[in-house]
């Protein structure tokens, strides 16, 4: 099967970027091919330019598998996530967690195929048509490669329903033991509902800037929003915090971290659990005048796309004027945005005004990513989803 390209519109490709919009398609050799088959992408001319997975209902019609004349099934599939776990062991990220991302979709080759390890048990996301066609394929080979026999899936993620694909959830391999796994973390314990939990059960692109945020807090009362199962606020706690308010819109995070505290016998007097909406409970705590010395804004995704852009500003900037207005002089904000839609650059220019119209002097400090087990293709910028700033209000 062959993808024949308009004129000039095979210039992202040879810049080795790996998707193919469906504006750029000038003909399908054989349009009603299986969702997720393999296509020869090749420019208006008819020269070679990639082979890739074909998925006829997404505005993204061609995901990239290579830029080589090369075959791809289980061969290929192995070498690229035997080379995905080389590059985990070099990282040696097992050091500190038993709990980490294995396989990281595009920017290890293998589109839409995303796996992450806690502890002896894979919990495996596909969450395109081509990763759907080679599925059970991937499956049998982590097993292989990696001696895990649980595979538990997650592939109930929205972007799915884009590629014509239903939500699928339940054990790929093997047997899951209990839907609750305990993994280690930067010296702390957690634990993670792989069934139901938010993505596939942790956020593990947040391990090293948990840690960083944790070391800031010691003799300060922090706030954390968005506090999900309390991996910043068991942090902030073991490093020495005078108080800790976790606050979620979700009763049952909030008690998977109520029993994380436990686990770790943190301090609970210092701590305080509070289950409501974000921007409310900051508007309520800003007319109460209370006040904090550090702030952490970890919301969901605002903003999927580009398209949903204009509207997440908005709450991002809300939710960061409000942090601005609760934070003490010498406070510190450490804020977040995991939009892929929303960029370095534009989520700078949201806090900065923010930080304006809050009336407040601050300062960035630092520039937080995702962890070193969650790489970007240098030709992938849009796996860089992950932006965070540690500011300093003066």
């Amino acid at each position: 099967m062959k993808i024949i390209l308009k004129p000039g519109r095979e210039k992202s490709l040879l810049r080795r970027h790996p998707w193919i919009f469906a504006s750029a398609v000038q003909s399908v050799d054989e349009p009603t091919s299986v969702s997720g088959s393999t296509v020869d992408l090749l420019s208006s001319e008819g020269k070679f330019l990639a082979r890739a997975a074909f998925s006829p209902h997404s505005q993204i019609r061609a995901r990239v598998w290579t830029f080589e004349d090369e075959p791809v099934g289980s061969g290929f599939l192995r070498r690229r996530i035997r080379t995905a776990i080389e590059l985990r062991q070099s990282l040696k990220v097992a050091i500190h967690s038993n709990a980490f991302r294995l396989v990281n979709a595009e920017s290890d080759g293998i589109p839409g195929l995303i796996v992450d390890r806690y502890d002896d048990v894979l919990v495996l996301q596909s969450l395109t048509a081509g990763s759907e066609f080679w599925k059970q394929t991937c499956a049998d080979l982590l097993v292989e490669e990696t001696g895990i026999r649980s595979i538990y899936e997650r592939s109930d993620a929205d972007v799915r329903d884009l590629e014509g694909l239903e939500p699928a959830r339940g054990i790929l391999r093997g047997a899951i033991p209990e839907s609750q796994i305990t993994i280690m973390e930067n010296g702390l314990k957690f634990l993670v509902d792989i069934e139901h939990g938010h993505k596939t059960g942790f956020y593990l692109d947040q391990r090293d800037n948990r840690r960083r945020v944790g070391e800031l807090a010691k003799d300060r009362e922090v706030l954390n929003c968005f506090c999900y199962t309390g991996g910043f606020s068991l942090n902030a706690l073991a490093n020495g915090a005078k108080s800790v308010l976790s606050v979620d819109s979700s009763a049952a995070a909030l008690g998977l971290l109520e029993k994380n505290l436990a686990l770790n016998a943190l301090p609970v007097e210092r701590h305080t659990s509070l289950e409501g909406d974000i921007f409310q409970l900051l508007r309520k705590f800003r007319d109460e005048n209370r006040s904090f010395d550090l702030i952490v804004l970890d919301p969901p995704k605002f903003a999927p796309t580009s398209a949903q852009a204009d509207k997440a500003s908005r709450a991002y900037k809300d939710i960061n004027l409000l942090a601005f207005k609760l934070l003490r002089s010498g406070g510190i904000l450490a804020t977040f945005s995991c939009s892929g839609g929303v960029d370095t650059a534009l989520f700078q220019k949201i806090v900065a005004a923010a930080a304006l119209d809050a009336g407040a002097e601050a300062s960035i400090i630092e520039h937080l990513s995702q962890a070193a087990d969650h790489p970007v293709n240098l030709h992938f910028p849009e796996g860089a989803y992950l932006k965070g700033l540690i500011c300093v209000k003066r």
